[in-house]
């Protein structure tokens, strides 16, 4: 049986003061929770309906508490739980290291972004994923599901982005609609890639260390479509670095 502390506790971590303050993050879904065991983070508890869902190799089995359905609907973040529904200890920030491409994300705001920004980080071989300290905070359970593991595989680092950018000798390349298409750069090399906010792109401040300008190049027709989701225009760029390569 849960205690009012235990559901105090887990429920709370919904938001990133607490899970500063405690130093810990959920993760739900049973690969989520598989992929994390498996990585070098640290499990603080798990909460299941079913004993030995999970590999006992992979982790303590003293940390695992069976729980009712009933029980986990209190403490799950979703509107459909799964079986289980981990806590584990956020990790010390490894500094990034200062070569390959970078991507560096400038105010984004919407966790399911960030969350398959970070996958795609992982599908590109990205190591170094650099955010503003403005960005939606990569604990937020909604990015965590979203990443479906991968957060296991970047290096995630909260850095004042102007200050970063200031201190590089890397090229930075910047997405703008204005931008010169990526299709016909002929120079396109290893450095910092700059994706800016959902609603307004990248900041002016941000931009006056842009050194070059890209866009991805609209075909339809009718031109009529405004933007690209942040992470679509991620993916679309990411690969083409990756083609260069």
């Amino acid at each position: 049986m849960l205690s009012k502390s235990q559901i105090k506790l887990i429920t709370s971590l919904k938001q990133k003061k607490y899970r500063q303050q405690h130093g810990l993050f959920v993760v739900e879904g049973l690969k989520t929770i598989n992929e994390l065991l498996q990585s070098s983070f640290e499990l603080f508890k798990i909460y299941t309906t079913e004993h030995n869902k999970f590999d006992a190799n992979s982790y303590n089995t003293d940390k695992e508490i069976v729980i009712t359905s009933s029980e986990l609907k209190r403490i799950s973040f979703l509107s459909s739980p799964n079986t289980a529904l981990a806590v584990f200890k956020i990790p010390s920030f490894k500094k990034p290291e200062n070569s390959g491409l970078i991507l560096a994300l400038d105010d984004i705001g919407d966790p399911g972004n960030l969350g398959t920004i970070i996958r795609l980080c992982d599908w590109f071989g990205i190591k170094n994923l650099i955010c503003s300290n403005q960005t939606v905070d990569c604990y937020n359970p909604k990015v965590i599901q979203a990443t479906m593991g991968s957060i296991t595989r970047v290096n995630v680092n909260y850095v004042d982005l102007q200050e970063y950018l200031k201190n590089t000798n890397l090229p930075i390349y910047g997405a703008f609609m204005e931008g010169e298409n990526i299709y016909q750069k002929q120079d396109l090399n290893n450095g910092i890639l700059v994706m800016g906010n959902e609603a307004n792109g990248i900041s002016t401040t941000i931009e006056a260390f842009i050194s070059e300008k890209i866009s991805i190049p609209r075909f339809g027709s009718l031109q009529a479509t405004e933007s690209l989701n942040v992470a679509t225009a991620t993916a679309i760029l990411l690969s083409e670095f990756k083609r260069r390569d």
